[in-house]
């Protein structure tokens, strides 16, 4: 029996509502107070930035959005899913098919070829070798990096290694990205054209994306920017 692709599966409505909603998030590790009383909505097709120096919360707060850290307290509604008590399986599925995830250093498998990272997403979703390694070519090539697809990571630069792995976060076509300092390791020129690859494809593909950033340069390429300071929220509006 065939395993449904993410095009099958279903979906939050679409309304007029936001898409991912949360309310007063508390999160301690140890005695460090991570989060405390954190919140944003994210409307369907925003890009929103968290703003706010080292050690803010602003990571922690990604992480619980994207239901990878359960929080102490709070509440994360996504399409009338509660991500705060939805069981690990169901968050699971909601990472492989829903969620993509861009973060600071790609973390692409170094062992695989390029074509072969962005593909397992959709491998993992139980797609077929050969049309899930045609999509992820089709991506490559959208985003420039067509060349490389045969390539191990290790024999790209760190430009090219990065576009990949926005390729990857975006073959499932998710509803939300989350991007974790996404530039942070490049320099100048390959930070601008990765941030302008991932939001014009978000944008054109109608994905949100939550951007952890410290950077206004990076920050200015969102709609709306969210400061995060001693693990609270303060949305400050918009960004473009």
């Amino acid at each position: 029996m065939t395993r449904p692709t993410p095009r099958d599966r279903p979906r939050p409505e679409d309304t007029d509502g936001p898409l991912l909603t949360a309310y007063g998030l508390n999160k301690a590790f140890g005695l460090t107070q991570a989060l405390s009383t954190a919140s944003l909505s994210l409307g369907r097709g925003e890009i929103v930035a968290l703003m706010g120096p080292s050690g803010s919360g602003k990571s922690t707060f990604l992480h619980c959005l994207a239901g990878v850290v359960r929080p102490d307290a709070g509440r994360i509604d996504y399409g009338g899913v509660d991500l705060t008590h939805a069981p690990d399986p169901r968050l699971s599925a909601l990472r492989r098919t829903e969620f993509g995830f861009l973060f600071q250093f790609g973390q692409l498998v170094p062992e695989l070829p390029c074509v072969e990272n962005v593909a397992l997403p959709l491998r993992l979703n139980g797609q077929r070798r050969r049309p899930a390694e045609r999509e992820a070519t089709r991506m490559l090539e959208r985003l420039d990096v067509g060349d490389v697809a045969r390539k191990r990571p290790g024999a790209c630069s760190g430009g090219q290694g990065q576009r990949v792995a926005v390729a990857r976060a975006l073959i499932t076509r998710p509803r939300v990205v989350f991007a974790d300092e996404p530039t942070g390791a490049l320099d100048s020129l390959n930070g601008e054209k990765v941030l302008r690859l991932l939001t014009d494809t978000a944008r054109e593909s109608g994905a949100s994306v939550v951007l952890v950033t410290h950077e206004p340069r990076v920050a200015a390429y969102a709609d709306r920017e969210v400061i995060v300071r001693d693990g609270r929220t303060l949305d400050i509006g918009g960004g473009r």
